[in-house]
């Protein structure tokens, strides 16, 4: 799958034979390549399309990269856990590689071979990551500098403060406490990419134009996150209040969401790239708890998580929780990249690399 899809029949318009001798001249000279935008996103010539040459994937650089510093881990005065430090997210983001070099697209660690007849849960493009690459993961921080995304920082600080104190979360929970908050937020989680991708897709239905490749990305997205849930499920079946409560929250948040998204995707992903930031505080305080011994303790993996990861045989759920972990963190950083990007510019995540920072 390409980000770029087949160039449209051109429109019936005359053009004389020089003037097509000079726009092929200019392709040959370079002087005719697709420009990159200043977040990443690649144009062709406009009565072009989708060049073979745009299909390379662009530079990443915040137009203002001024982030928050926050002390390095294990310095005296850091008294925060674990889960509660953050690193400072790279301020250049290059092709290939590692999200430790700021890769964007494509990542090397992707699989195509995860999809057989064997297992059909999910046949969307998903990630397999490397063990190296698993540990790398830390929590990161985008600090806030324009009205939307305080507004989309604000909200989720509020909304974290009320979900903890309402479901009693704390340092040390048991593992019936662990999968109830994890199962609950992942099937709110899974709602966002699926509003934004239909938002986008009715969208173009409606003003016949083109989306610029962000429908894919957000739906591999809102899949992702359903296999997160899927995946929680095996190890604990809600009963009828849980199940009511989901359906509660779906309904409002849905909802909610949806007009948000009409009034303000710039708010929206902005909001979700700081949701899936504390998703990522959460993942790293359960594999502190797994690393103490009182979590989880040498538990297998589920097998579909096995599946859809491409994990080894005898996975543990800490190696489960690391690629739920690399999964948020890559939410994260694509929400961040797409809330400072115009709505009409063209997705710089290649198919199938949604989930990769």
């Amino acid at each position: 799958m390409m980000l770029c899809q087949a160039t449209p029949a051109l429109p019936s318009v005359a053009f004389s034979r020089g003037a097509l001798i000079s726009a092929f001249k200019m392709m040959e000279s370079g002087a005719g390549a697709a420009a990159v935008h200043e977040h990443g996103a690649t144009a062709g010539l406009p009565f072009l399309g989708c060049q073979p040459w745009a299909r390379r994937y662009a530079v990443y650089t915040p137009v203002n990269p001024s982030r928050t510093e926050h002390p390095a881990a294990g310095t005296q005065n850091d008294v925060k856990p674990v889960h509660d430090r953050v690193s400072v997210p790279p301020t250049t983001l290059k092709v290939g590689g590692s999200f430790a070099a700021g890769a964007v697209a494509p990542h090397p660690g992707l699989r195509a071979d995860l999809v057989s007849a064997r297992f059909t849960e999910s046949c969307m493009p998903h990630p397999a990551y490397s063990l190296d690459y698993l540990e790398t993961v830390r929590p990161t921080h985008v600090a806030p500098e324009k009205l939307y995304q305080l507004a989309g920082f604000r909200t989720i600080q509020m909304a974290r403060w009320v979900f903890d104190r309402v479901t009693g979360y704390s340092e040390q929970m048991t593992d019936a406490q662990w999968l109830r908050r994890i199962i609950f937020l992942e099937t709110v989680a899974g709602v966002p990419g699926m509003v934004a991708g239909m938002v986008r897709h009715l969208k173009s239905l409606r003003t016949m134009r083109r989306d610029h490749g962000w429908i894919h990305t957000l739906l591999e997205e809102a899949e992702n996150e359903r296999m997160h849930l899927i995946t929680f499920l095996e190890l604990r079946r809600p009963g009828p209040l849980f199940r009511a409560a989901v359906i509660a929250a779906q309904g409002v948040f849905f909802n909610a969401y949806f007009l948000a998204y009409l009034l303000s995707p710039r708010t929206c992903h902005a909001f979700i790239g700081f949701l899936e930031e504390e998703a990522v505080k959460t993942y790293t305080h359960a594999l502190a708890e797994i690393d103490e011994g009182r979590l989880w303790k040498d538990e297998p993996a589920p097998q579909i998580a096995v599946q859809y990861w491409g994990l080894s045989k005898d996975a543990t759920m800490r190696d489960l929780i690391l690629a739920v972990r690399a999964d948020e963190a890559c939410h994260a950083h694509v929400n961040h990249t797409f809330s400072k990007m115009a709505s009409n510019q063209t997705n710089p995540f290649a198919a199938g690399a949604s989930q990769l920072p």
